[in-house]
């Protein structure tokens, strides 16, 4: 059987749709990942910080989602350790996490203050 010009053109698709941004779930599967690990991964690398929408989704741009896939092949497929695709990036730790806020103590007078209104409460209640 003899096949038509159209039928023997290789159709080459794109890794990915063309897109302005990609929310976590089309990204995951994309790279075949699971949300999780793109946001462990987000936590290893600073390179990777995908912006986020004002409802606070995270918003993958192309570029973003390129880093995402060749992450993924150097772990995967190169057998990369994450230190290995720092490394391979150009850094040398992981991005520090925010600190949490530590609360000041109060101080004596607040302390006061707080035990004479108690002391108040307590009189109006007995």
């Amino acid at each position: 059987m003899h096949r038509s010009a159209a039928e023997n053109i290789v159709r080459v698709e794109r890794p990915f749709p063309d897109k302005l941004f990609y929310k976590i779930g089309e990204v995951s599967k994309i790279a075949g990942v699971e949300p999780y690990v793109l946001r462990y991964w987000e936590t290893e690398f600073a390179f990777l910080r995908p912006r986020k929408n004002k409802s606070g989704q995270r918003v993958y741009v192309r570029r973003d989602l390129e880093l995402v896939l060749e992450i993924k092949r150097l772990l995967y497929e190169d057998r990369f350790t994450i230190e290995g695709v720092r490394k391979k990036f150009g850094e040398s730790e992981p991005p520090k996490q925010p600190q949490p806020q530590l609360i000041q103590s109060p101080s004596n007078e607040v302390i006061e203050m707080v035990r004479k209104r108690l002391r108040e409460i307590l009189s109006q209640i007995r």
